[in-house]
């Protein structure tokens, strides 16, 4: 039987009004598109979802939306993390997770622990969490890479650590991952531009930014990866570089954001200290989209 987290899953945004108040008809028009168009499952309130300047009673608003909208039609991940061990596990405690299918949770951030660190905050949070935990491994953001060592340590002692979204960007560790790794882990990657070549290699599937913008072809082209036809796979791959590149040149969720723009589905605006993409990205993003088929 697949796995629930295997195939595409989407890190979805949050729209915002024009006076920055969430847009929660927005938010409803992303899910439909999505499940619609054949994505696997969506993540909440990760970085592409602007987390960190989002209120706790936002949030949760935001989740009651996500899950009217999803109708129990695909599963739902959570993203409850930070470097704060002891607020994490209080959140955990405190979050009603009925409609969630599982947690996903960052490597502490801005902080710098050691490797056994990393490994004792996770150990912690496990111990607390009712549902399936998926890692997240992003150093470029958080200022630490966790190891494989580490990852997979955590993978062999923690029955609830089911996954890691692997966002090192770099091949080699990914290899490493799939090669060590417990039968029964998920190696998902968190790379756009490498979901296909890590599918390939034996990973779950991605947590995509870009495949919410252009869901039908980024899960077939995920499906065709799993299903081991690497040439048409690639085809939809290389169709898809030239906006994957574009979406991640200035800032993340700036960039997605001027893409569901030009395809009506939300309004560009991010809080600071993020802000909206440059006229010359939006200009390049209209025509990639406009010029799409």
């Amino acid at each position: 039987m697949k796995h629930k987290l295997t195939g595409a899953g989407i890190a979805i945004v949050t729209p915002f009004k024009a006076d920055l108040s969430v847009d929660h008809e927005a938010l409803t028009r992303i899910v439909n598109y999505n499940i619609e168009n054949g994505m696997d499952y969506i993540v909440i309130s990760g970085t592409t979802g602007e987390s960190v300047t989002i209120t706790t009673k936002e949030k949760q608003a935001i989740i009651n939306t996500i899950i009217t909208a999803n109708n129990k039609r695909v599963p739902l991940v959570l993203g409850i993390g930070g470097n704060n061990t002891s607020q994490v596990i209080a959140e955990i405690q405190s979050t009603d997770f009925s409609g969630i299918d599982a947690i996903l949770s960052v490597s502490p951030y801005y902080s710098k622990p050691t490797q056994e660190g990393i490994k004792a905050h996770f150990e912690s949070i496990s111990k607390v969490s009712p549902l399936p935990i998926i890692l997240y491994n992003v150093p470029g953001r958080t200022g630490s890479n966790m190891l494989p060592e580490t990852t997979l340590a955590l993978a062999n002692t923690c029955k609830n650590i089911v996954a890691v979204k692997e966002a090192a960007g770099n091949m080699a560790q990914y290899l490493r991952l799939l090669n060590d790794k417990p039968s029964d882990f998920l190696i998902i990657s968190g790379d756009d531009d490498l979901a296909l070549p890590v599918t390939l290699a034996g990973g779950s599937g991605v947590i995509s930014v870009i495949g919410q913008a252009f869901p039908k072809d980024f899960a077939k082209m995920i499906q065709l990866g799993l299903d081991g036809n690497n040439k048409e796979a690639f085809k939809l791959h290389n169709k898809l570089m030239d906006i994957t590149g574009l979406i991640f040149s200035e800032n993340n969720p700036s960039g997605i954001k001027a893409v569901l723009e030009v395809m009506n589905l939300c309004k560009p605006i991010v809080r600071l200290p993020l802000v909206e993409a440059t006229d010359k990205l939006k200009k390049n993003i209209s025509e990639f989209v406009n010029n799409y088929a």
